[in-house]
């Protein structure tokens, strides 16, 4: 990491113009939260390997941003050259630069890994001191990696229509009646999960995320998909034609988006010429031309529409800002309301998911009792402790998630992980976004809580589910922040609410019974989930940030509900169910609003010895006691009879 920062700084003082700093983001040229092990650009400079972070290099410092889930990890991670800023709690990374920088500073980016958005608030915060954002032609720290990975050339798949419930055809009409809606020609789709969707394409380009790296552009008559044609079979090709769809290799988007604001008419009128061959990192110096060296002529006034949280500042920059409309993707409010096949689907991937889970329960409370002595997953008391075990018999996080992941791969339609396993004992648990290695994970300890959250891509669905558990004796203050916790993921299940509110006003109702005992968590509540996508999916969340508020909460969206706790160096708590969004039978409708309210999709037990029963309402009782008989008649026909049994006990009612 030192050797990557000095050769950093070498690089800024003899860039033109020098560079007072470089920004390193953790995004990919398509703005994705999960990135290809060769984009992985923030991780390699810093060390800090989690999923959301910002660094900042200048020639004396080398700060990290990053959000309430990585404080702990990124404290572990981070080398003594580099300064955590915690965010939320320290200035944000455009007021920091405008305000410690000097003036005239100019402030290096590679353009392809900025949104549009985030490009032009940096902008913002410089005005006041003149200092400047400067576009760099490559990335420097590309030039510095040494040991980058090399493209991977995976296969496109087709999705078929049985999982997706909708047809590309059907797909291109609706978003073409919203452009004509909104009085624009074209949209520039640059979110590797909306290309997929749009397109009923899949791939493995992104490790957890069948996504393609790809761009798409979709006007009022054509729709081109931007790909490495290796990855493109024929009977791909064919199908993308079938559909009108018309493949052209990955680097010629920057041609085809200059020319966009500049004929509008008909994009199929471009000039092919040669086959553009550049990387992308080259592509802002290609000359924009036709075969002819002339520039292709106007022909209309309509919009181009690009979502400025999604799209980079390398293609917004090359467009007529006059004629590009600003605003959300329709895709991912369209994406995020499911159809009725993409609903079944999720519910049974859950129920495939849940009979994995349980039986991954069933044998971890049986390895802990066999090899460790633990009273297990029923009793409370200390077990008869047993010598310890070798290395080939011994327990780690790792060695047990391997498992997990085995019971899951056996199950219809699955197709790998849809995130790295979160597997924490102990102290561990208590880092909220917890990536355990092979050679430093931890030994299970029967004697502390252990957390697990994780998830699966099936061809029908994707999952994630989370539960904390306990194989030995939980100490009392264990047992009231996890039935805390309980209480507030029962609470948000719960709730009925008019059409129209937003995330951000019920992640309050997950927190209440926290806040009562002076406990909180720092992340959000409640994402979407994809189907067959990402596992992290928008545009609406449930969260105390402010973004919460932007996209309310509709029928057919899908939306986790996790609340947790951690005590630094102690241990975490954290449930999690799946969640989707429902018409409400309610017995008045105030306004003539309607009333929406939730449905569980996620089937597995909680702990019920990690419950204190005296905290529990009456109501609250009734809910544990009818999810657990929900879970038992769900799963049984996925379960052998020592399953059956096992579970049955695990979900016995509880009496008060």
């Amino acid at each position: 990491m030192a050797d990557s920062l000095s050769a950093l700084r070498l690089l800024m003082a003899s860039h033109a113009p020098p560079l007072d700093a470089l920004v390193v983001p953790s995004e990919d040229y398509h703005q994705s939260e999960y990135v290809s092990a060769r984009d992985e650009r923030r991780a390699f400079v810093s060390g800090f390997t989690g999923s959301a972070g910002l660094a900042l290099i200048t020639q004396r410092e080398a700060l990290l941003w990053t959000d309430g889930r990585y404080f702990l990890q990124a404290i572990q991670q981070l080398s003594d050259q580099w300064k955590l800023m915690r965010i939320g709690e320290d200035p944000p990374v455009d007021l920091w630069m405008a305000e410690n920088l000097p003036a005239d500073a100019a402030v290096g980016v590679d353009p392809w890994c900025v949104s549009v958005d985030t490009a032009q608030k940096w902008i913002h915060a410089f005005a006041k001191k003149q200092q400047k954002l400067v576009q760099t032609t490559t990335n420097l720290v590309d030039e510095v990696w040494k040991n980058r990975p090399p493209p991977e050339i995976n296969p496109v798949i087709i999705h078929p229509l049985e999982f997706t419930g909708c047809s590309v055809e059907d797909k291109l009409k609706t978003l073409r009646a919203k452009l004509s809606q909104e009085k624009a020609h074209g949209l520039i789709v640059t979110g590797l999960d909306e290309v997929a969707w749009l397109y009923n394409i899949r791939g493995s380009d992104v490790s957890y995320c069948p996504v393609v790296h790809a761009f798409a552009i979709v006007t009022l008559n054509s729709a081109f998909f931007y790909v490495d044609k290796r990855k493109v079979s024929d009977e791909v090709r064919l199908y993308l034609e079938k559909n009108g769809i018309e493949v052209r290799d990955y680097s010629a988007v920057i041609v085809d988006v200059s020319s966009l604001t500049s004929n509008q008419q008909n994009l199929s009128s471009f000039v092919k010429g040669p086959e553009v061959s550049a990387t992308v990192g080259e592509l802002s110096s290609i000359d924009i031309t036709g075969s002819n060296g002339t520039k292709v002529e106007s022909q209309s006034p309509g919009l181009v529409w690009v979502d400025p949280a999604q799209c980079c500042y390398a293609l917004y920059s090359k467009l007529n800002s006059d004629k590009v409309l600003l605003q959300q993707s329709p895709l991912a409010l369209a994406k995020a309301l499911k159809n009725s096949v993409e609903l079944d689907g999720l519910k049974n991937a859950h129920i495939r998911d849940g009979a994995a889970v349980v039986q991954y329960l069933v044998w971890l409370d049986k390895q802990l009792q066999e090899t460790y002595g633990a009273s297990g997953y029923f009793l409370e008391g200390d077990g008869a402790r047993k010598p310890k075990p070798s290395d080939s018999k011994k327990l780690t996080e790792v060695t047990v998630s391997d498992k997990l992941e085995a019971f899951r791969a056996s199950k219809e339609h699955f197709r790998g992980l849809s995130f790295p396993t979160i597997s924490s004992v102990g102290s561990n648990a208590a880092i909220i976004h917890y990536g355990p290695q092979a050679e430093t994970c931890a030994e299970l300890d029967p004697e502390s809580i252990y957390l697990f959250d994780s998830g699966a891509q099936y061809l029908d669905g994707t999952t994630d589910i989370t539960r904390t558990v306990h194989f030995g004796l939980p100490s009392a203050h264990e047992k009231a922040c996890y039935t805390a916790v309980l209480k507030g993921h029962i609470a948000l299940g719960n709730a009925r609410f008019p059409n129209g509110t937003n995330g951000h006003a019920l992640d309050i109702l997950a927190r209440v019974p926290l806040w009562k005992d002076g406990l909180d968590y720092r992340h959000g509540t409640g994402h979407g989930i994809g189907s067959f996508l990402n596992v992290h999916e928008g545009p609406h969340l449930i969260s105390f940030r402010p973004q919460a508020r932007n996209v309310p909460l509709q029928a057919s969206m899908t939306v986790t509900d996790e609340p947790g706790y951690y005590e630094d160096g102690a241990f975490g708590i954290r449930l999690e169910n799946v969640l989707i969004v429902k018409d409400a039978d309610t017995k008045f409708n105030f306004g003539n609003k309607g009333y929406l309210s939730f449905e569980h999709i996620t089937w597995a037990p909680y702990q019920k010895k990690l419950i204190h029963t005296s905290l529990l309402t009456a109501e609250e009782l009734d809910w544990v006691n009818t999810y657990h008989s929900k879970c038992r008649d769900i799963l049984a026909p996925y379960l052998d009879e020592s399953e059956k049994t096992w579970l049955e006990k695990a979900t016995e009612p509880i009496t008060a």
